[in-house]
């Protein structure tokens, strides 16, 4: 049963991963690259989503681009839906203090379907800015990171 939870971390961190190396490239010196549309909305649904779970998932967004700017992974850990170890922590703020300064911004409001959604998440830093789209659940009532 450990396999379990190292799997889920192990997911979780090439999330983290991925949104970080688009940080690196952003951040790093020479030409910005040309930006990219956003990723079509896939998980819309028939019907819009109840007003509860907009706000809800909005909640989270805006909470997820506060800790973004402020390279504050305990907030960063608070939303996830799994517990993070110490470990994952120290190495996610190890890379946000390499990329150096940076601000996330929405890019695009949360799309919910079910008890699933995904918010577009702007990260601006030195070389330029990347687009990523963040997967949320809600898991026991409550919204956060998938991983």
């Amino acid at each position: 049963m450990r396999t379990r939870p190292a799997a889920a971390l192990a997911v979780l961190a090439a999330l983290v991963l991925g949104g970080v190396l688009g940080l690196f490239l952003v951040s790093g010196p020479g030409a910005a690259e040309p930006e990219t549309p956003p990723p079509p909305a896939t998980l819309h649904a028939g019907s819009p989503a109840p007003e509860a779970d907009r706000v809800a998932t909005t909640v989270v967004a805006n909470a997820l681009v506060q800790a973004m700017s402020a390279s504050d992974t305990a907030e960063f850990a608070t939303l996830t839906c799994r517990p993070q170890g110490k470990e994952a922590l120290v190495g996610l703020q190890a890379r946000w203090d390499a990329a150096g300064p940076m601000r996330a911004s929405i890019a695009a409001s949360p799309v919910v379907s079910g008890d699933e959604a995904s918010v577009t998440v702007r990260v601006e830093a030195t070389g330029g800015h990347k687009d990523t789209a963040f997967p949320l659940r809600r898991v026991h009532g409550r919204w956060c990171l998938a991983d």
